[in-house]
């Protein structure tokens, strides 16, 4: 009788190659009808704890009860904004009409990109017609941090929301300023996280794949980890779908549908005695994430208003305690 089983691991990640940059790359925004703000942010990972809240899902066995609630510390120091870009709808899709950078821009920026010597004039953006959609060019200040080592900023861009001409008037008064995460952000808002996973090198089918290592019935040799079959005789190659070794881990990866328990300014009512582990102590804005996110510590992670958020009703945070015990392993 032949055996049948479900393949190992997923397709739907495919390729498995690294990413090609440690900033997260966002390629769809929600659709955003409110008052004008931008509709990402970005922190980095100081580690995990956990909190006790009263649950306020109205669905859930544990309604109007408290919970303990695993949590994500992101340290967020503003972000500055450098630039404002502004696009029109092409049959081609998004095409960048104007652009226009900040005269107030930090020394650091300069050791990440080359920084233009001189900009149009903000007025320029105000006489383009057919505007589809405002973003701007904004950049984190890890040079404020103590637990990342390293004071290149990161650059990327961020929708702004809103109606186009209101949010055309928001980028243009927040350019060259600070942007804090509680401007853009409140709590119990749910939220998309991306990150690039962990590091994990060259490693094997079993690992990579999660393939069934060969017993002494299957395997004539002393090679047990790898896979049974590469294929069939036909077709006369070896497809793209079949388990192989290869690179596993910094991958970039997106998780739906977070929601923040907490933002604060104060970073020493969440850093555990000790600091947390390889990273030290908050001291900036910080916010905490329901769950996991991908990632090491100190990694960068970007945040974007939830473009498939649940149907489920909140009747609003009700935060208890956070703890700070030592997460040394004593």
């Amino acid at each position: 009788m032949k055996e049948h089983r479900p393949r190992r691991g997923s397709l739907g990640f495919s390729p498995r190659k690294r990413a090609s940059s440690i900033v997260p790359r966002i390629r769809a925004w929600p659709d955003y009808d409110g008052e004008p703000r931008l509709l990402g942010f970005a922190g980095y990972k100081a580690g995990m704890t956990h909190v006790v809240m009263v649950d306020d899902r109205k669905n859930s066995l544990t309604y109007g009860e408290e919970i303990v609630v695993p949590v994500t510390v992101l340290e967020t120091p503003p972000m500055k904004v450098a630039g404002i870009r502004v696009y029109r709808k092409t049959t081609y899709g998004l095409q960048i009409a104007a652009e226009v950078w900040s005269d107030n821009l930090d020394d650091f920026l300069g050791r990440r990109l080359r920084l233009p010597k001189k900009s149009p004039d903000v007025d320029k953006l105000k006489n383009i017609e057919d505007i589809a959609e405002v973003r701007v060019i904004t950049y984190t200040q890890p040079y404020k941090i103590t637990g990342v080592p390293k004071k290149v900023p990161d650059v990327m861009e961020q929708k702004v929301g809103g109606d186009v001409n209101a949010a055309l008037d928001y980028a243009i008064e927040k350019l060259g300023k600070e942007v804090k995460v509680s401007e853009v952000y409140n709590e119990g808002a749910i939220i998309d996280v991306l990150s690039i996973t962990k590091s994990k090198g060259f490693q094997g089918p079993v690992k990579r794949w999660g393939v069934i290592t060969l017993d002494a019935k299957h395997a004539r040799s002393s090679k047990h980890r790898r896979v049974g079959c590469l294929g069939p005789w036909t077709p006369h190659r070896v497809r793209w779908t079949v388990p192989q070794a290869g690179q596993m881990g910094f991958h970039q990866r997106t998780e739906f549908n977070k929601r923040i328990i907490k933002i604060g300014e104060n970073g020493d009512e969440i850093t555990p005695v000790g600091g947390f582990v390889h990273y030290g102590v908050v001291r900036n804005e910080y916010v905490l994430v329901s769950g996991s996110v991908p990632g090491p510590v100190k990694r960068l992670v970007r945040m974007r208003d939830a473009i498939r958020p649940p149907k489920a009703t909140y009747d609003g945070i009700n935060l208890i305690y956070v703890s700070t015990t030592s997460k040394q392993g004593r």
